[in-house]
């Protein structure tokens, strides 16, 4: 098969088939299995560009981790007050000048559109690291790969998706990416962050979902649960906040309820939606999520980069 991420730019997880998916996965494999020198020269000599326009920490050390691993360098953005857009540059320059430093650029935005804007713009690939309420599809990309090496696979899984469903942007790029899949998916949420209703239509005849507000009515069923926080930075309305907030707890007790070997998967940060006892359980899965992250982040820039792998 040809690469299918050479030279591309991976703004919408839309863009991608499952067979892509699945090579992108199967890199992921290979690479753990190289010597580290042979590791070292995926990248010998290229330069990532993170330019960070949001708080990040997993995300921008996850990037920045994955392509020192394969031996490239980085350099960074880390928050607009640090860069020139402080002293009024516009996006569209920032872009076209980072880029003249770099082979790759990695940009999380508070504004949708941002990474298409980007992407448009820029001569070198473009990965979107989180646009607004839009996407972000490389966690996406880890967070099938994690269920996948943790559950064995993932077709005909039954997976809760609850928390924030409206805002949180990982829902989306995970929900596309999981339809190529067949899993069963049961959307849970307080009725006000229900998944926007456009892109419920548009899932309808890609995947078999259901809609619910109470986890313990589905907790028996699933083999995987997605847990998201609520995003408060995003809700228009403290008031909304406050009557949402601590809409979902995953702790022991509810988790005596569920299969035992059910796994709880978060992107990161976690806030009171997560007790900490849960760390201590198998079930518990969050934490190898992020190491994953580093890896399908190093294999995805290597395919970026490399036409042959």
């Amino acid at each position: 098969m040809i690469n299918p991420f050479y030279g591309r730019d991976i703004i919408s997880i839309r863009d991608f088939s499952k067979l892509d998916l699945e090579y992108l996965f199967k890199m992921s494999d290979n690479i753990q299995k190289l010597s580290p020198m042979k590791l070292k020269e995926l990248a010998s000599g290229k330069l990532l560009g993170t330019l960070f326009f949001e708080p990040s920490t997993r995300t921008r050390l996850s990037f920045e981790a994955a392509m020192q691993s394969i031996g490239g360098g980085t350099v960074s953005i880390i928050e607009a007050r640090t860069s020139s857009i402080e002293k009024g540059e516009n996006l569209n320059d920032t872009i076209r000048t980072v880029e003249s430093y770099v082979d790759i650029l990695v940009l999380r935005h508070h504004m949708e559109g941002a990474a298409r804007f980007a992407a448009q713009i820029a001569e070198k690939p473009v990965i979107n690291g989180g646009s607004g309420i839009e996407e972000h599809p490389t966690q996406a990309m880890l967070d099938i790969y994690t269920i996948l090496k943790e559950r064995g696979r993932i077709t005909n899984l039954k997976i809760a998706v609850i928390g924030d469903l409206k805002y949180g942007r990982t829902v989306y790029s995970l929900l596309y990416g999981l339809a190529h899949f067949n899993p069963k998916i049961f959307l849970v949420s307080p009725p006000d962050l229900k998944v926007r209703d456009e892109a419920l239509i548009d899932l309808e005849e890609k995947v078999k979902f259901s809609l619910h507000e109470n986890i313990e009515e589905i907790i028996e069923e699933v083999d995987a649960i997605y847990v998201t926080r609520i995003q408060k930075e995003r809700l228009p309305d403290p008031l909304e906040y406050e009557k949402v907030k601590g809409s979902y707890v995953i702790d022991n007790k509810l988790l005596s309820k569920g299969r035992d070997d059910l796994i709880i998967l978060h992107p990161l940060p976690r806030t009171t939606e997560i007790r900490p006892e849960v760390d201590k359980t198998p079930n518990a899965k969050y934490f190898i999520q992020a190491h994953y992250g580093k890896i399908v982040r190093a294999a995805l820039i290597s395919l970026m980069l490399n036409e042959k792998n």
